[in-house]
């Protein structure tokens, strides 16, 4: 049970079951993560419109990308709920086996994903992890790659993202739904 009061789908009301409503209808399911931010239903929607935000506009940045990115992060943090998440979105949904998921949690370098992508996996745990010491080659490096401004900021942002969720998530203790 997490350390703030959270309401359950069944007994929320308003504005919070409208927004419980189209979490259900995206996901099949208001997980704990959600429901954790029911005490803010504002925060709900923030959450709400980054999720879809990345889901559904950002097109490149692709889903194994994004979970692994997501995984890493979670793993330097020690947030289990968010490693064990984003590392059963790999095995589950994109055909990952366990031992590559492992291998990419030792090894970044690993991780079955195109060169361009690694590039930008390692960029982002770079910034996230040590932002001072990101330089105008490591960006330089990504647009040669393709990458332009907006995908670059968004990614860092949905890495940095990752790092405040993993604080939130470990201070409230949130239990596992999945």
């Amino acid at each position: 049970m997490p350390l703030i009061n959270t309401i359950k789908p069944e007994n929320a009301t308003g504005e919070l079951a409208t927004l419980y409503g189209k979490i259900h209808a995206m996901r099949g399911r208001v997980s704990n993560t959600a429901q954790l931010f029911s005490a803010s239903p504002e925060l709900v929607k923030q959450q709400m419109a980054f999720v879809e935000y990345y889901m559904l506009n950002q097109k490149s940045l692709s889903m194994p990308l994004l979970a692994c990115m997501r995984m890493l992060i979670s793993d330097k943090n020690n947030c289990t709920y968010c490693i064990d998440f984003n590392a059963s979105i790999l095995i589950n949904m994109l055909g990952w086996t366990p031992k590559e998921v492992e291998a990419v949690r030792a090894d970044p370098n690993a991780a079955k994903l195109e060169e361009k992508e690694k590039a930008m996996l390692l960029f982002v745990l770079k910034a996230v992890r040590t932002p001072h010491d990101i330089t105008a080659s490591d960006v330089q490096s990504l647009r040669k790659l393709g990458y332009n401004d907006g995908e670059i900021l968004d990614a860092t942002n949905h890495g940095a993202r990752m790092v405040a969720l993993d604080i939130i998530f470990d201070a409230f203790k949130i239990e596992k739904d999945f």
